[in-house]
């Protein structure tokens, strides 16, 4: 009997979590960006405790529950990058370490212990708190799975200011994860045998990163992983799970959280995963957020009895104290942010950080199972996870306003010589805003730039950056002779400015993998001109299109967003005019079109026609600008590199 009130429950909340992603995506469209986790929280609400209490707490749901909360974080930790959490060589132009993301974030994050403290001993004080140094730690998390997407969204996670925020919340995500297990341990255990046991874990967790990247460069090993990674074998899901599971029994054995055990099991998989991280990543999404997670979500919402917290007097004043403490840690200490950007970035800094989820949510859950804290307490902090998920976003992107990429144009070219002098008069010809930068030394070559005035100095100075219009611009090509300069000026546009297209030359190979690894496209001069005279040579009829101005037709591309033509097979696709698709790149590969083939978000689709045609393409196809024109050495140097 049992057993089949456990499978009704399972059912109800598996119907639950099947029908919230459709109810988020319904506030989406108003613009109102909620969590799907606040939604399955709502529903556990609705249907446990507090609501009609048809959950039947049962040993089957709570394995399934716990299964999640530790899938949670191991798929938490597999969005760390362990080697960002080391401090980088100090670079020429930095003024001082406290310029590095790693030094300032750190530094922020300390800040936010110390405030947190205070915080923590003024509620125990007043009795709101039993144990401060749990409530310190609550609050002193941030949530990487919601910072993550709103910088993804904002295109920001490439730019300096992005990955400041980014170091910042992975130290209050990996930090308080193992401060949080050594404090529940020592309050298990005691102090001396878990400072043992938590000294031995970590020796065992550093040899586990050693060999995680040793492995990763055994060819072997990745070679047979790739042959088993099929749709029946699928060895690296396999593996990833069993890994996750011998860390969260090697954790529990020796005294540590289960969640800090499956933390680290995931940073391991993501040491190793290399070429296959991003379709393990999603084949572990699939598993984990399709099933597991949200069982344990919408358990945790029915165990909440709000009726508890509603006649606890001591919890209605926690809860706005909270979420008064909640931003006050994070925007204060973060205001230090401000050594490297403007008040208004460091305030929204703070803002975005202060954002709380998954930890906090698990971190309550334990200190309520090991009577640290109350049901009404635990109530609290949940619903401050819930309010600082779905406002900090938004308060952030207020802050900081968007620049949309439609606004985005533009291209600055950077150095003044006949080359670029030729590019500028082909880019005006086809009407797009040119901004020309030159050093003091290009002025012998004013004559060969017509059509725009040139903007003399340093094109490595933020200011003078500034002054061609980088906040806004679309695109930068650099043809420095200069390398070094090249590089400069690269990475200024890349991570200060983020202009989503950069284009520069390079004469070696050191130099050609220093930009790839910035995101840069690379032309070798040299190479580019064998490969145009090839093309002439070869296909002669191909070349003149995509070298002459002279005929009505002319090769470009666009990325699909537009979400009403994702999963549309191309023989139900009309295009304005005599507009064609000859190609689409997606992650990394090229595919040949037919009628048959589907188009989804974020492919590349390359079109020729007529100016006119490709321009209504592209509208039809995304909503906002990124789109260039080829070049045969452009197009021809994308698929080679």
């Amino acid at each position: 009997m049992a057993e089949h009130s456990a499978f009704v429950s399972i059912l109800l909340i598996t119907l639950l979590a099947a029908l919230m992603p459709l109810l988020s995506a319904r506030f989406r469209r108003f613009n109102i960006p909620i969590p799907i986790v606040i939604f399955e929280i709502l529903a556990g609400i609705v249907i446990g405790k507090t609501g009609f209490n048809l959950v039947t707490p049962t040993p089957i749901l709570d394995f399934l529950a716990e299964f999640g909360f530790v899938f949670l974080m191991f798929i938490s930790g597999l969005e760390i990058d362990i080697s960002s959490l080391f401090p980088p060589r100090m670079e020429e132009k930095e003024k001082s370490f406290l310029q590095h993301p790693f030094a300032l974030a750190f530094i922020g994050f300390v800040l936010t212990l110390l405030t947190a403290i205070v915080a923590a001993v003024q509620f125990r004080r007043m009795g709101l708190v039993g144990n401060p140094l749990i409530m310190v730690l609550i609050l002193s998390t941030s949530s990487l799975g919601i910072i993550l997407p709103v910088l993804k969204e904002r295109n920001l996670v490439s730019r300096r200011y992005g990955q400041f925020i980014i170091m910042a919340a992975l130290f209050a995500d990996f930090i308080t994860l193992i401060l949080l297990s050594l404090v529940f341990g020592i309050l298990r255990q005691g102090f001396f045998l878990q400072i043992m046991f938590s000294l031995l874990f970590l020796v065992l967790v550093a040899m586990g990163f050693r060999l995680g990247f040793r492995a990763r460069n055994i060819p072997w090993i990745r070679d047979v992983i790739e042959e088993l990674s099929t749709a029946t074998a699928q060895i690296h899901v396999r593996g990833s799970i069993a890994l996750m599971v011998a860390w969260v029994v090697l954790a529990k054995a020796l005294g540590a959280e289960i969640i800090l055990g499956a933390f680290v099991a995931g940073i391991i998989v993501n040491i190793f995963a290399g070429t296959q991280e991003q379709v393990l990543k999603d084949n572990l999404d699939v598993l984990g957020f399709g099933f597991f997670i949200p069982i344990f979500f919408i358990t945790v919402g029915s165990q909440i009895d709000l009726k508890v917290f509603l006649v606890s007097s001591e919890a209605m004043l926690l809860l706005p104290l909270l979420l008064l403490a909640a931003y006050v840690v994070k925007v204060i200490p973060l205001l230090i942010f401000r050594i490297a950007f403007s008040w208004r970035e460091s305030i929204a800094a703070g803002f975005l950080l202060s954002s709380r989820l998954s930890l906090i949510i698990a971190s309550s859950a334990l200190a309520y199972k090991m009577g640290i804290i109350d049901e009404a307490a635990n109530t609290a902090i949940i619903l401050l996870a819930m309010v600082t998920c779905t406002v900090s976003p938004v308060i952030f992107n207020h802050i900081i306003p968007a620049v949309d990429e439609e606004e985005r144009k533009g291209i600055i070219i950077v150095g003044l010589n006949q080359l670029t002098g030729r590019l500028a008069e082909r880019l005006h010809q086809d009407g797009e805003d040119i901004a020309v930068l030159g050093c003091d030394e290009d002025r012998v070559n004013l004559p060969y730039c017509k059509g725009t005035t040139p903007i003399f100095g340093d094109p490595g100075d933020e200011e003078i950056l500034k002054e061609a219009g980088a906040g806004r611009a679309g695109a930068l090509v650099t043809a420095l002779e200069d390398d070094e300069a090249n590089i400069r000026v690269c990475t200024m546009a890349k991570e200060r400015f983020g202009i989503p297209v950069i284009v520069s030359r390079a004469d070696d190979h050191a130099t050609m993998e220093k930009m790839q690894s910035l995101g840069v496209r690379v032309i070798q001069p040299a190479l580019a001109t064998v490969i145009a005279l090839e093309g002439a040579l070869m296909y002669p009829a191909a070349f003149d299109v995509l070298s002459s101005h002279g005929d009505n037709v002319e090769i470009g591309e666009t990325i699909l967003r537009s979400p009403s033509h994702s999963g549309q097979a191309l023989k139900k696709l009309r295009l304005p005019g005599n507009a064609l698709i000859i190609g689409i790149r997606r992650e990394g590969e090229v595919i040949v079109p037919h009628g048959d083939t589907v188009i989804r978000q974020g492919d590349v689709i390359m079109l020729v026609g007529s100016p006119d045609a490709i321009k209504e393409s592209r509208i039809l196809l995304e909503s906002r600008r990124s789109w260039k024109r080829y070049s045969f050495s452009e197009e021809t140097n994308g698929y080679k590199s």
